[in-house]
């Protein structure tokens, strides 16, 4: 009886979506912990299930829902079981996510992650369903919640939410809102608090990175620079970079830098000027051009990679046959490739010409053949090279056989002769693969 009194609670996490999602997870995580609940991975046994979710693409949304669907027969055998849905879906269905399924407990914004601890508790007093989703336009969430990193030797710092440019196929201006960005005395404070628990790389997030600051004197470049001075620190990334606001200040921090890693996520999302305005992107596709020129030019080594959206509403075979020309001649590491899908409250979902099924699908599969294809043969250029890697543990296939990232974020398998997990080690490639390298120890 007393050790049914003393049990600590159980929490099962599902995360869906992005890196601030995630990032915004692990702070959802310290808040549970916090409150007495330990992580699970059998949802049969949990106390609690949150599910932090996207809503960016409809697949997204289905694969939710059918986990609210599954959590309702577990609901039914345990009626104590508290379970809440939180993330973008959240901000954007609110009461009606409650309405469709009653077995939720509560619905939390994207604004409001720094209240699950106080939610929860009420819940477990009162038991009565709760809905806040409230979006300010101008405030920060509080950042001042305990985390539990999912990795100790890379860690998420946000450094701004929201988004201010409107892309015609974007929902995540309407669930995260307007753009705010943190102090960079915050931000510095929280890097340099992680690197002092001993991670080795930092990954700066935001919608859009290149706007830090919103014009203020805390530009994003002079953040990197602030970032790469700290003591300790031995990488630092960011993501994600819209194209229009990667300025050359940018580009010179990443070039001087130290320990910024030498690669940049691009998103171009289509290779023609017409899809290009229909989405709203605000830049042409020269202008893409010239900008990968200057980083090229000023970062020799870096490693490019994209967002891609085939099937975009008025998409027809010439645009399509613009955009793997442009990826021919841009040549990128690697591409996420990305089948549009409706957003209802976004003006692309109401376009005309919206691109049948069965054609986005084959257009998705000529794309990916030749992405592929440039992909290998980039990779074949590093066939004998000796490149850094820091290594992260074992594959999830076999534990002789190791993984590891290099500075320009390419993963390296390796046969494992007594490495540990964080330390940072010279591998020789001998068998580049199209997504992997293979290589060994020097």
């Amino acid at each position: 009886m007393q050790e049914q009194h003393t049990k600590r609670k159980k929490a099962k996490l599902l995360v869906y979506g992005c890196q601030m999602n995630r990032s915004d997870a692990e702070r959802m995580e310290g808040q549970l912990q916090e409150i007495g609940y330990e992580a699970t991975e059998d949802m049969s046994e949990a106390d609690l299930i949150l599910i932090n979710t996207c809503c960016v693409r409809e697949t997204a949304e289905d694969r939710v829902y059918g986990k609210i669907g599954e959590i309702k027969h577990l609901k039914e055998r345990n009626p104590q079981l508290i379970f809440g849905i939180t993330g973008c879906m959240a901000q954007k269905e609110g009461e009606k996510l409650i309405q469709r399924a009653p077995h939720i407990d509560f619905v939390l914004g994207t604004n409001r992650v720094h209240e699950l601890t106080r939610i929860v508790e009420e819940i477990e007093a009162e038991h009565t369903p709760h809905v806040e989703v409230g979006v300010a336009e101008t405030e920060l969430p509080a950042l001042n919640a305990p985390v539990a990193r999912e990795s100790k030797l890379t860690a998420w710092v946000p450094i701004m939410y929201g988004c201010n440019n409107f892309c015609t196929y974007c929902i995540v201006p309407h669930v995260r809102g307007r753009e705010r960005s943190r102090s960079m005395e915050d931000i510095l404070q929280e890097v340099e608090g992680v690197v002092a628990e001993g991670c080795q790389e930092v990954t700066l997030l935001g919608q859009n990175v290149n706007s830090y600051g919103n014009g203020s004197e805390e530009s994003f470049a002079e953040l990197l620079r602030q970032v790469d001075q700290v003591e300790g620190i031995r990488r630092v990334r960011f993501m994600t970079s819209h194209p229009k606001d990667l300025s050359d200040e940018v580009i010179e921090a990443i070039r001087d830098g130290e320990h910024i890693c030498e690669h940049i996520h691009l998103p171009v999302q289509y290779g023609s000027d017409a899809i290009l305005k229909r989405m709203n992107r605000k830049y042409t596709v020269d202008s893409y051009r010239a900008l990968v020129k200057r980083i090229r030019a000023a970062i020799p080594e870096v490693s490019l990679t994209t967002d891609l959206i085939v099937g975009f509403p008025g998409e027809t075979e010439e645009d399509f046959s613009a955009m793997l020309d442009f990826l021919r001649e841009i040549r990128y590491d690697s591409a996420y490739t990305f089948i549009y899908s409706k957003r209802s409250g976004t003006p692309a979902a109401t376009m005309e010409n919206q691109v049948e099924d069965s054609v986005k699908h084959e257009r998705l599969t000529r794309l990916m053949e030749v992405q592929n294809e440039i992909s290998r043969e980039i990779n074949e250029t590093l066939k004998g090279r000796i490149m850094e890697i820091l290594v992260e543990g074992p594959s999830k296939n076999d534990e002789a056989t190791w993984t590891g990232r290099t500075r320009t974020n390419k993963m390296v398998l390796f046969p494992h002769k007594g490495e540990q997990a964080g330390d940072f080690i010279q591998v020789k490639i001998t068998q580049p693969q199209t997504w992997v390298l293979k290589g060994e120890q020097v």
